[in-house]
């Protein structure tokens, strides 16, 4: 029978139909399924991933009618089709929208590619996307899947299969083999990596996240790609499959090819490749050794803590605690006991066992004083007999204890009007200011704030579980021209809520800045077509239109307008002009 005949095309690559499938999935972001023309499952992802050669008993209707009409079909609200009236299964189906695509091999259908939703987040995914995931199934199931089934050739390497479809995909991919070098690129990961297709051969590269503290691949991160001596930071996916390695790269990456930031040292955390920021790292490394106190000036936001921990790594007291505490957080009375601890029964509340206060738990390592401006004259008395004997004497006690610390204090006070109104003693002020360290203001660094927003969007993605989105070039100008009042913890705030609001799938454009940014776009590029009277649609369908007819691909297009791939693909629908841009 013509079925039996269809079913064994499809069966007999299952395995590279069952690969094909999960990264289908994994790409799109929704569960993927394959049946033959006999209904028999050949792969499938989520509630799908099993009971594989098993002829299916329920939702059968709609791969039915794509096997007769070799038509696909497309449900955003799942049982209120038609095709779903009669089934026997309609109340036990979880199915909230289905795409599905005809497998078409020399014009006979020999099964079905589909899409499935299950939640209503999927749902409005493949809603928004039903264009582009069509575009997908359709080349994979007419031309991928067609040519692995005429390829009989066992153990071939690399299939026909996934070189047709990586070379039609918008995004870079890259195959590994278990040595890391590469198997196959398609022109979007060399223009990435910036290498020509004669060199890729030769080439051994190593991939491995920018931060470890992530263990699945569920999401896009930032991935130090490690091509000889160069590195680029490049922000995907990587997966292990069998003996390949697939990194599938977003659409959008960072401005800088070039890995803005130190990975290996404890420079880590200090971001900044500014005049500024270079001099203040060689400061630090040649007084990081020294047992004098330092103090840190700078403005409030700027990031005085990050500094202070970093000169304590390079220190020999690396290895013992790093003790933080912020003077102006803390009411007066209670800062004196955290910082110098109290015995039994010192005073109305105290703890029946005492408590060691954190100038001795210090001890060996590092003390941080942030905001010690804000610091009583009765403590700094203290204080100074701390620096001075170099023992601190816990409340309650007769009897000091000898602590070796260094003191790192940080300030955005001016402790000459301090001094001057007996707000602050001159004699601690030149105990804590043995070292001075200036730290500049975000506006004064030039080209320090694209390094910066690379460094929060791998945090915040991490923290919020969510994919590191792109940022177009106007959006990134404008954060540059901005003049950071709250300096880098405005910043890091600021990527944090575009992260949140973002759509999926899209890239940060100035519309999502808040209004105060306003006035820092850059000017609009001058267009013939802004004093023709049109409305503003007819000015973006023309523009969308112009953008097409000259390069005829959805990436190019996409990048030219600052607009996601799927934000391209809705406003194609709206004015029509999906036919215009096949690539």
């Amino acid at each position: 029978m013509p079925e039996t005949k269809n079913a064994s095309e499809l069966m007999a690559i299952q395995p590279t139909i069952i690969r094909f499938t999960q990264m289908l999935s994994t790409v799109l972001k929704v569960d993927a399924e394959v049946v033959d023309a006999d209904l028999i499952r050949i792969a499938g992802t989520g509630p799908y991933s099993q009971f594989f050669g098993k002829k299916l008993n329920a939702s059968s209707r709609l791969f039915r009618y794509i096997i007769e009409t070799k038509e696909e079909k497309t449900l955003i609200k799942s049982q209120a089709d038609p095709l779903c009236t009669e089934c026997t299964s309609k109340d036990a189906c979880r199915e909230t929208a289905f795409l599905g695509v005809p497998i078409l091999l020399e014009d006979r259908c020999i099964g079905v590619m589909s899409l499935v939703a299950f939640t209503e987040e999927s749902q409005q995914t493949i809603k928004d996307n039903a264009k582009l995931f069509s575009d997908y199934i359709k080349h994979t199931a007419q031309l991928v899947v067609a040519k692995v089934t005429e390829n009989q050739t066992p153990n071939k390497g690399l299939e026909d299969v996934f070189i047709n479809l990586i070379d039609n995909m918008d995004q870079g991919v890259l195959v590994l083999d278990e040595n890391n070098y590469v198997k196959y690129g398609n022109q979007p990961a060399l223009a990435n990596l910036n290498i020509t297709i004669q060199e890729l051969p030769e080439k051994k590269i190593n991939i491995r996240p920018l931060s470890q503290c992530r263990s699945s691949n569920d999401h896009q991160q930032q991935h130090i790609v490690s091509i000889g001596r160069r590195e680029e930071l490049l922000v995907g996916q990587f997966y292990n499959c069998r003996s390949h390695k697939l990194f599938l790269m977003s659409f959008y990456q960072p401005h800088n090819p070039v890995l803005p930031y130190e990975t290996n040292t404890v420079f880590a955390e200090v971001i900044g490749e500014s005049a500024k920021m270079q001099k203040l790292k060689g400061l630090m490394s040649r007084i990081s050794k020294s047992p004098s106190s330092v103090l840190i000036n700078g403005e409030s936001g700027t990031g005085k803590e990050v500094i202070a921990n970093a000169v304590h790594k390079l220190s020999g007291r690396a290895q013992s605690p790093f003790i933080a505490i912020n003077c102006a957080a803390i009411p007066d009375q209670l800062l004196e006991s955290e910082l110098f601890g109290y015995t039994k029964g010192a005073f109305t509340g105290a703890s029946s066992k005492g408590r060691v206060g954190l100038i001795q738990a210090a001890n060996n390592g590092t003390l941080f004083l942030d905001e010690i401006g804000d610091m009583s004259m009765q403590l700094q008395a203290k204080l100074l007999r701390v620096l001075e004997a170099r023992e601190v004497m816990p409340i309650g006690s007769n009897k000091a204890t000898p602590v070796d610390i260094r003191i790192i204090s940080a300030t955005n006070r001016n402790f000459s009007e301090m001094i001057a109104t007996n707000k602050f003693r001159e004699d601690l002020y030149y105990r804590l200011n043995v070292i001075p360290l200036q730290l500049p203001a975000l506006r004064e660094r030039e080209g320090d704030v694209p390094l910066l927003v690379s460094h929060f969007m791998d945090i915040h993605t991490q923290k919020l579980g969510t994919n590191y989105p792109g940022m177009s070039e106007e959006a990134m100008s404008c954060l540059t021209s901005y003049h950071w009042p709250g300096n880098v913890r405005e910043l890091s705030n600021l990527v944090e809520y575009l992260i949140n609001i973002v759509p999926e799938g899209e890239q940060i454009d100035v519309d999502l800045l808040p209004p105060h940014f306003e006035a820092h776009q850059p000017e609009p590029k001058p267009s013939p077509i802004q004093d023709s009277g049109m409305s503003l649609e007819d000015m973006e369908r023309v523009r969308i239109e112009e953008a097409i007819g000259r390069l005829g691909n959805r990436k190019l297009v996409a990048e030219e307008l600052g607009i996601g791939i799927a934000t391209l693909y809705r406003k194609l629908k709206k004015y029509g002009l999906n036919e215009k841009c096949y690539s």
